[in-house]
């Protein structure tokens, strides 16, 4: 059939239309078989193989009247690709299943697909759509998984390998995501709290700025496997708020992290408790020359009776992001 116009619902196109119209945006893939077949079959210099899995939900994770088709296939895929990075490992394929409710227009999916593939460019050159899967459902929903390789050589960087006199250290942002969300909220709901468009016109340069980084954030997927060359001990992907996220790597590890507030910045309240900014936090031993992009913001110290600290004090509030406890269509 003939390419269908952007506003047509893809309730109205058969599988292989909307499917079409997918691969169109995501360009070549270098699988040595990619979409289109049963499945993929990637070729991969490493046996060791990471995998990991995200599913965004308009609602909790999303709104479609802040997020454009591009961002939205770009958060899509970033989100899992910190996850790899976080491993230490090197992103070589994206597997997309996409539940869309009928009315879904061709364009939006069209813009979805060309987000997905921004993103890969831009975060993780070499990796591509390889595969995935097209449903109908009353909510629109993403669910992404990320294949990883490690480096040879290389094992993979768990969360539960932080020692004593180790350093504490961080690679992006943290608390941009949570200011571009609380920018939403206040500024871009009507009268009955229902989300409206956001008009970047009325926003500041460092506005804006935050907003971006809540509708596409740009992790540094390259600093995961450069972290695990210099011999991190621990790595994850901070995607639930740094208090968080350092009290898992923390309990993991059987180690206790001090966070010193001051290497996080004028804003560090929403440093320590904001989510979504998908920051790589890391550990290294000591005297190590850490990674471009990393800065030390703490060390490791022995277990003891609080998992975090802060400037020396227990850290004991929860902060972040979780999906069981907050939901209310704030974050994800």
């Amino acid at each position: 059939m003939p390419d269908a116009a952007p506003a047509t619902p893809v309730g109205s196109l058969s599988e292989e239309a909307v499917l079409a119209a997918i691969l169109e945006c995501l360009g070549p893939s270098d699988s040595l078989v990619g979409p289109g077949d049963d499945a993929a079959v990637l070729q991969l210099a490493d046996a060791r193989v990471v995998v990991t899995t995200d599913t965004l939900i308009h609602g909790p994770d999303f709104r479609l009247a802040w997020s454009s088709g591009r961002d939205l296939g770009a958060k899509a895929a970033a989100v899992n690709l910190a996850d790899v990075a976080a491993m230490g490992a090197r992103p070589v394929a994206l597997f997309v299943a996409l539940a869309m409710p009928p009315e879904t227009t061709i364009g939006f999916v069209r813009e979805l697909a060309t987000g997905l593939r921004e993103a890969c460019d831009e975060l993780a050159p070499g990796c591509r759509v390889a595969g995935g899967d097209l449903t109908s459902s009353d909510t629109l929903t993403i669910a992404v998984t990320a294949i990883g390789e490690m480096e040879p050589g290389h094992s993979p960087v768990l969360r539960s390998g932080a020692r004593p006199g180790d350093i504490l250290a961080i690679c992006g942002e943290v608390g941009l995501a949570a200011a571009g969300l609380d920018i939403l909220f206040e500024r871009f709901r009507d009268e009955d709290g229902q989300a409206v468009a956001v008009d970047a016109g009325i926003l500041t340069a460092p506005e804006r700025t935050a907003v971006a980084g809540q509708l596409r954030p740009r992790p540094p997927i390259g600093s995961g496997a450069a972290a695990a060359r210099a011999g991190a001990t621990a790595m994850m992907d901070v995607s639930d708020g740094l208090v968080r996220d350092a009290r898992r790597l923390a309990r993991a590890s059987g180690v206790t992290l001090d966070i010193a507030r001051l290497a996080l910045g004028p804003d560090s309240d929403r440093a320590l408790r904001g989510g979504e900014d998908h920051a790589l936090l890391a550990t290294f031993p000591a005297n190590t020359i850490l990674p471009a992009g990393f800065r030390a913001i703490g060390s490791v110290g022995a277990a003891g009776p609080d998992p975090l600290t802060v400037d020396g004090l227990p850290e004991r509030s929860a902060g972040g992001w979780d999906p069981y406890r907050d939901w209310d269509g704030a974050g994800g």
